[in-house]
């Protein structure tokens, strides 16, 4: 691993556009840009030094219904744990579990790769756990 095993995830309304203001005006750089079918974007991973943002468009349904732009009764943004394997992930879960927080998306593997599950922390903080690493992974 090269970069900062906390990622911060953000969704946006028009992430097209903020990936573009993001590397213009905060001076972001473009790691890795997964369009999606609808003009969107399904997954981005922009770089600042050796820091991290993971964004995509806002989207209803699954994670969606969990994240948004701040405002409208979802969370702004969340933390992404790169973890080091699956096995891994799996056990996060099972201790998540055994500590009674709430799973708000299954273990699942994802399109990009790598096993993940969001959860819920005691105060309602929205996190992510996964064995997906955008420092290793190939640049779409």
């Amino acid at each position: 691993m090269t970069g900062s095993h906390v990622i911060p995830t953000l969704s946006y309304r028009d992430a097209p556009a903020m990936i573009d203001w993001l590397c213009e005006v905060l001076g972001f750089a473009r790691h890795a840009v997964f369009p999606d079918d609808r003009g969107g974007i399904a997954h981005a991973e922009l770089t600042l030094g050796a820091g991290m943002v993971m964004l995509g468009s806002l989207r209803e349904g699954g994670f969606g219904d969990l994240q948004g732009p701040p405002g409208d009764g979802r969370a702004g943004g969340s933390p992404y744990l790169v973890l080091p394997d699956d096995a891994a992930v799996e056990a996060a879960h099972a201790r998540a579990l055994a500590a009674g927080a709430e799973i708000v998306m299954p273990l699942e593997v994802k399109d990009y790769g790598g096993l993940a599950v969001s959860i819920r922390d005691p105060e309602g903080g929205l996190w992510n756990l996964g064995a997906y690493d955008p420092w290793t992974a190939a640049a779409g």
